[in-house]
């Protein structure tokens, strides 16, 4: 009998729907979320619409966790694709919370799924246009380095990480550290035929948004930059699941942080939202 081919996402949310209905098919789509009943709910979504669904629970900040959800995939066939789009944002977590999920979380799937991935598979991972708002200079070469290959349990210890008290400053440092390990894992997984990429979105209309422009701390910060982009608007989960199946099917684009903000960046670096 013919392996069954599973692309594993990481959270199940309407960013990892999106995706996941634009590369899973005629493959096994294995949902992995921290809530059992997220993951549920979403399978019968995607079952109803002709897909192949399993559920299972995963905590990324336990490797224990993230080593029983590869096993619980690999059991099921040859991993083609990760979607990871788990995460904690500033208005939702502590500082130490958002590290422990959205840094060395990240960089675990990254490391077990880079030990099954099968040839010719691909993953990608949801950085966050906030790390793109940190200055060019404000990590240097060697800080970068070690977000990037450092073993996860080694972030967690680093001067940089350890001094950070704030939750916004732990997610950029995370996403920025996202992207960086993304560089660097693709060298590995390479090595088995696989790619990995990572998608820097903008303000995407989630619940975790919504958390985020609603928040009495930052919600008037977020609705003036929306309002202020390019775009003049915030995106949605299906132009972040175009962009992923386009990374998924483009053999020649690996360990690449593709920012998709509606011009947020540059309009904070060069025009109405750049700080006085």
């Amino acid at each position: 009998m013919k392996q069954k081919e599973v692309i594993v996402a990481i959270g199940s949310g309407s960013i990892a729907q999106a995706i996941a209905r634009r590369v899973s098919i005629g493959k096994q789509v294995l949902l992995a979320d921290i809530k059992s009943e997220n993951a549920e709910m979403a399978a019968k979504t995607l079952r109803e619409a002709g897909f192949e669904v399993s559920t299972t629970v995963v905590d990324v900040s336990s490797r224990a966790s993230v080593q029983a959800l590869v096993k619980t995939a690999v059991d099921l066939g040859a991993v083609k694709g990760v979607i990871h789009t788990a995460g904690l944002s500033p208005s939702q977590a502590r500082p130490e919370a958002i590290l422990k999920v959205d840094l060395f979380g990240t960089a675990v799937v990254f490391e077990e799924f880079g030990k099954v991935i099968a040839t010719g598979g691909s993953a990608v991972v949801i950085g966050s246009q906030s790390s793109h708002r940190l200055a060019i200079d404000e990590i240097s070469q060697a800080q970068a380095d070690e977000l990037a290959t450092l073993e996860p349990e080694k972030l967690l210890e680093l001067p940089l990480v350890q001094e950070i008290n704030d939750s916004l400053r732990a997610y950029q440092i995370s996403k920025r550290g996202n992207a960086l390990r993304v560089q660097a894992e693709a060298v590995k997984w390479g090595k088995r035929g696989a790619r990995i990429n990572c998608i820097s979105a903008g303000i995407i209309y989630t619940p975790l948004a919504y958390d985020e422009l609603t928040s009495s701390e930052r919600g008037e910060f977020y609705r003036n930059m929306l309002a202020k982009s390019p775009a003049g608007r915030g995106g949605t989960p299906d132009e972040i699941g175009a962009l992923a199946e386009f990374l998924f099917n483009s053999s020649y684009i690996s360990g690449s942080d593709i920012l998709i903000d509606g011009g947020v960046t540059a309009s904070y670096k060069y025009g109405e939202l750049k700080p006085a």
